[in-house]
């Protein structure tokens, strides 16, 4: 049986894996284990700044979903960012990621968030009409980045 619920700081390594296979398909980032492990702590240890969920069968955990909490000024109200979203390859069309993303949209509702904003690759036409069918659509907006540390991730 699959069970949804917030990560805890046991379940980074299993974690750290899935963010690897994320990366390994993005085309703007690349796994690196030690980055992903302190992202992945320093989240769980912040609780007011967003949430990891995770879809563990026993204790096999098989698909994530993080939200970073924000406030737009557009909406005069908190929001979030979808930032990392996955399901191990051979889990994938379980209805696992469906799972997971409406257990995301559902908390961030209860929690009275006004929006949810996320980054997919242009070129992932699946994970694009997965969110598609999940309510999100594209944004005239354009994402623009400002690295701020070097790819050691030393501060510049």
């Amino acid at each position: 049986m699959v069970t949804i619920a917030p990560a805890a700081h046991a379940d980074v390594p299993q974690l750290a894996e899935l963010l690897a296979v994320l990366f390994e398909q993005e085309a703007d980032f690349s796994p690196d284990r030690p980055k992903q492990e302190r992202g992945l702590g320093l989240l769980i240890d912040s609780p007011q700044l967003g949430v990891i969920f995770v879809a563990r069968e026993a204790e096999e955990i098989i698909g994530m979903v993080s939200l970073l909490f924000t406030i737009s000024t557009a909406e005069g109200a908190p929001a979030c960012w979808l930032e990392d979203m996955v399901v191990r390859p051979d889990r994938r069309g379980d209805g696992i990621g469906s799972r997971l993303l409406g257990h995301a949209i559902d908390h961030a509702r209860a929690l009275g968030y006004a929006r949810i904003t996320l980054l997919t690759d242009k070129l992932n036409a699946g994970a694009i009409g997965f969110y598609r069918r999940h309510g999100f659509a594209e944004s005239p907006m354009m994402a623009l980045r400002l690295a701020l540390t070097d790819p050691a991730g030393d501060a510049s």
